[in-house]
């Protein structure tokens, strides 16, 4: 090995690495498909910019909520905010990605186009940015959570993980301080209140809400009543006239 040229070598110590990452990062989803996330890469990054500004009165509250311990009108308000294909998709809604691009080659405004499961995989393992790398990286890891988790799991962490206020993580932590209820309690307006601030929780408010707001969980609510209600996370077919939610 000591007579092989220095670049083969640095070839062989970077597939080396390439493929531990690979592996490790296979075992890590594989275990979180049963493990409730003790944190998200998205909660860190928040701690260590309110380490960095000084925020000294930052608190990040978040806790984890099992699926059986909320509201079914939690998963499907945040299904028919954020894509109303997500039970019938394999992780990309090319349709809505080929929409985002035509309104963006047509000089509007850049609409998101990911999926609840690519949210999950950046929130849960990646940091905020726009990078080519890390929506490589999101790529890469929407299909590990598709391939090894079931979609109710999907839906269960995002639940979970995903920012609804400052510093509030999660339908359990949401449920606290907006509504001083428990995630079970929650019935369609409140569910429909919480989905209408994503993906935008530092722009809008559940509990300050703006006349956008309002107006986005009714229509939201409409939605969720169109869909079919809670029963519609168990279709095998989606329906003739779903459409993809308006993503901002």
């Amino acid at each position: 090995m000591s007579h092989l040229p220095l670049f083969r070598r640095l070839l062989r110590y970077a597939g080396i690495v390439i493929l531990s990452w690979v592996a490790l990062s296979w075992f890590v989803v594989l275990v979180l498909r049963f493990v409730p996330p003790w944190t998200s890469a998205v909660m860190m990054e928040r701690r260590l910019d309110a380490l960095i500004h000084g925020e000294k009165d930052f608190q990040l509250h978040q806790h984890w909520v099992p699926w059986s311990r909320v509201s079914p009108w939690v998963p499907v308000a945040m299904v028919a905010g954020e894509d109303q294909k997500f039970p019938f998709h394999h992780g990309f809604d090319f349709n809505s990605i080929e929409n985002a691009i035509d309104a963006a080659d047509d000089g509007k405004r850049l609409r998101g186009a990911s999926t609840i499961s690519q949210q999950t995989a950046k929130n849960l393992f990646l940091w905020n940015g726009r990078s080519f790398v890390r929506k490589g990286l999101e790529a890469y890891f929407t299909v590990l959570l598709e391939l090894m988790w079931p979609k109710q799991r999907i839906l269960e962490v995002y639940m979970n993980i995903a920012q609804l206020g400052d510093g509030i993580y999660g339908v359990g932590a949401a449920s606290d301080a907006y509504f001083r209820a428990s995630p079970a309690q929650l019935g369609p307006s409140q569910a429909a209140r919480l989905a209408a601030v994503l993906p935008s929780p530092d722009r809008f408010h559940v509990d300050r809400p703006s006349g956008y707001v309002l107006e986005r969980a009714r229509w939201i609510e409409q939605q969720m009543n169109q869909l079919g209600g809670p029963a519609y996370l168990q279709s095998r077919q989606p329906p003739r006239d779903v459409r993809p939610a308006r993503r901002r």
